[in-house]
């Protein structure tokens, strides 16, 4: 079955010096009649806000195209598709209960299709107020293994809607090009198909651990690094001068990318994982609800989650896995084994069940818990989950299977025949 990837690849412009003012007038144009859409599509509390790109356009199209004198008729439909997109997802948490407010659009930020830019691998056209400009990539000396490599000279992959933008301390334009392929890969059709892996992230101990059992990376290490990055960053602002700014940024940007790539180690392990167990899913909490129950002491913490399990969905979707996410309440507490749902049953690392005495890890049995959450989500999604139909989710040994049994009474079906060997550490970090 053929489907579909993206990635994108951020890419340094060359712009020509006497064009870099006809890019900065497009953006001024492009961000006006994003805020007019907003204006005009905005009506909360009062009224229904619009959300219908079409009806946008049908009533403010015209009036756009005359006041952004210049601007490309695709730039213009851009704008408005970007205002009513971003107030879509305005109304969506509304309806969520939380607090939101109109767009606005101040920020150099163009959206071109191939209609207002032609894509080339080392060189792209775009349409301007002023006509267009060519301007050339600034590619690494050696692209291989980068994603300019991997992508963007990849002629695997084509160009798709992107986005250009401007670094006005650097002042630098970049290129977020949008890269597509379809790929010819197994992906699970129904859910008798699926086998998941849970992944369980942690602020202490490993950062992952899965439902079979593997132990992946070191928060405790992670977390040190970003604290011993911290404390001199303190001692650096303590200075004012250039050269410590410069040294500061230089620091900043070596950390960033040393954690990006411990990550991108833990994430492999991850994807490995999955694959020796046959696994269809992978299994994550929504970071959503994470963020609720992490303090705003931990945003290192919640970053790591979302780095981990992005680079998880980018590797594990050229492998044909699907990564979702569940709702990951009382994950920690209930019982992988019976059900049991008591704060007592865990008590730091160890988690032994007060019903039926299970003991085990407690990210291990929280791991498991995700999977079953997952495995019992895809259950219900079915037509018929009455038919009898099944799917499962991957232990240390073996799979675990819920039915529609299961999914009706949300019933806990024995494990007692799992493996009892003791969960496998990671090398990542340790």
């Amino acid at each position: 079955m053929a489907w579909e990837v993206t990635r994108t690849v951020r890419v340094r412009l060359d712009v020509p010096d006497d064009r870099k003012s006809d890019l900065h007038a497009t953006n001024d144009k492009f961000q006006y009649c994003a805020n007019r859409t907003a204006d005009w599509a905005w009506r909360y509390p009062d009224e229904d806000c619009v959300t219908s790109k079409s009806e946008a356009e049908a009533a403010i199209y015209d009036d756009l195209r005359e006041e952004a004198d210049y601007l490309h008729a695709n730039l213009v439909q851009k704008a408005i598709k970007r205002a009513t997109d971003d107030i879509d997802n305005c109304v969506d948490r509304l309806a969520d209960g939380e607090t939101t407010s109109k767009p606005g659009y101040d920020t150099f930020s163009i959206v071109y299709d191939k209609r207002a830019a032609t894509y080339y691998r080392d060189k792209v056209s775009l349409a301007t107020v002023n006509g267009r400009v060519e301007c050339e990539y600034d590619l690494p000396d050696d692209p291989d293994g980068a994603p300019h490599g991997e992508y963007l000279l990849n002629d695997d992959y084509s160009f798709s809607t992107s986005t250009v933008h401007y670094d006005s301390e650097a002042d630098k334009f970049y290129l977020h090009a949008v890269m597509e392929r379809e790929l010819d890969v197994e992906r699970p059709e129904k859910a008798e198909h699926s086998n998941v892996l849970g992944v369980d992230c942690n602020v202490d101990d490993h950062i992952a651990v899965t439902s079979t059992g593997a132990f992946v990376g070191n928060a405790d290490y992670l977390n040190h690094q970003r604290r011993e990055f911290e404390k001199r960053r303190a001692s650096l602002q303590q200075t004012g001068t250039r050269s410590v700014h410069l040294t500061f940024q230089r620091i900043g940007d070596r950390f960033g990318r040393w954690s990006r790539d411990y990550l991108h180690r833990c994430s492999k392990e991850i994807l490995a994982e999955a694959k020796r167990h046959g696994c269809t899913h992978i299994a994550f909490e929504d970071l959503e609800q994470i963020r609720e129950r992490i303090s705003d002491g931990k945003k290192f913490q919640q970053w790591a989650f979302r780095e981990l399990q992005e680079q998880t969905e980018h590797k594990a979707e050229l492998a044909g896995i699907v990564v979702e996410t569940v709702e990951p309440s009382y994950t920690s507490q209930q019982c992988s084994k019976c059900g049991c749902t008591l704060d007592e049953n865990r008590d730091g690392q160890h988690f032994q069940c007060l019903d039926c005495s299970y003991s085990a890890n407690a990210d291990y049995n929280a791991a498991k818990n995700v999977a079953r959450k997952l495995a019992l989500k895809l259950q219900r999604g079915q037509k018929s989950p009455a038919g009898g139909a099944f799917c499962q989710y991957a232990l240390k040994s073996g799979t675990m299977t819920v039915n529609a049994t299961d999914v009706a009474s949300d019933a806990y079906v024995s494990a007692e025949r799992e493996s009892t060997d003791k969960p496998t550490a990671s090398a990542v970090g340790s």
